[in-house]
């Protein structure tokens, strides 16, 4: 589904290189539900943006469901960004002027999908997610959870390959996280591929395999807790 190697991001100025990635190995097979960890700086976001074909890397190679995107100009990459990934983020990132449903069909409407179509997906999505009574509400009118919902039911509409989720419960309370993270673990077991970026190792935990990113690579947390305990508690102590 999703496979990185020896991928290096640089961001270079005229005195300094520095890496956000470097060495990034990851494989996320069809079906997976992964959450990647790691203190703030480590490169997690980075590792997202590149996933979700947002940014270009420095090195190494990266193929999404069989297709190698190295060598893909814009035009290639949105087409597949568009058909194949969708988002969720921390700001749900909603149009405020849209209502719900309109706001579910606005990635369908750059892939020139007639009206009757994209009407049905966005309707069908927001039933998945328990909101259809708010179909004509706007976003301002509904609460934190609600938002990432449709957030969520704008990302199933498009029948993504893969599903990235950027800290889904960030601005959310325990409520409303819980209920959010249910509905992603519904999805897994619906079938569907997820990676979810957090700081919140109980949500972490609860997905089907976690990976751990340090210093812009993925470590073995259980290889570097047997040469040093101190290190993981210091790092957990930061992400908590």
């Amino acid at each position: 589904m999703l496979k990185m190697k020896s991928l290096a991001k640089v961001y270079r100025t005229e005195m300094v290189e520095t890496y956000a990635l470097r060495d990034f190995h990851l494989e996320v097979k069809q079906g997976e539900f992964v959450a990647v960890t790691g203190p703030s700086g480590s490169g997690k976001t980075t590792f997202l943006t590149i996933a979700g074909l947002l940014e270009a890397f420095s090195s190494g190679s990266y193929e999404l469901d069989g297709v190698d995107v190295s060598r893909m100009n814009d035009d290639a990459r949105s087409k597949i960004r568009n058909q194949k990934i969708g988002f969720v983020f921390q700001a749900f990132n909603l149009i405020p002027d849209l209502n719900v449903l309109d706001n579910i069909e606005v990635p369908l409407r750059y892939r020139g999908m007639g009206a009757a179509e994209r009407k049905k997906r966005a309707s069908d999505a927001l039933a998945r997610v328990g909101l259809s009574a708010r179909a004509k509400h706007y976003p301002a009118e509904l609460s934190g959870g609600q938002q990432q919902r449709v957030a969520i039911a704008r990302a199933l509409a498009g029948e993504p390959k893969l599903l990235l989720a950027d800290e889904p419960t960030g601005n959310l309370d325990s409520q409303m996280a819980r209920s959010v993270m249910e509905l992603l673990e519904e999805l897994h077991r619906d079938g569907a591929t997820i990676v979810m970026v957090t700081h919140d190792p109980q949500l972490a935990a609860r997905a089907q395999r976690n990976v751990h990113v340090i210093d812009g690579q993925v470590v073995d947390i259980a290889a570097e807790l047997a040469l040093d305990p101190a290190l993981f508690q210091g790092q957990r102590a930061r992400v908590d």
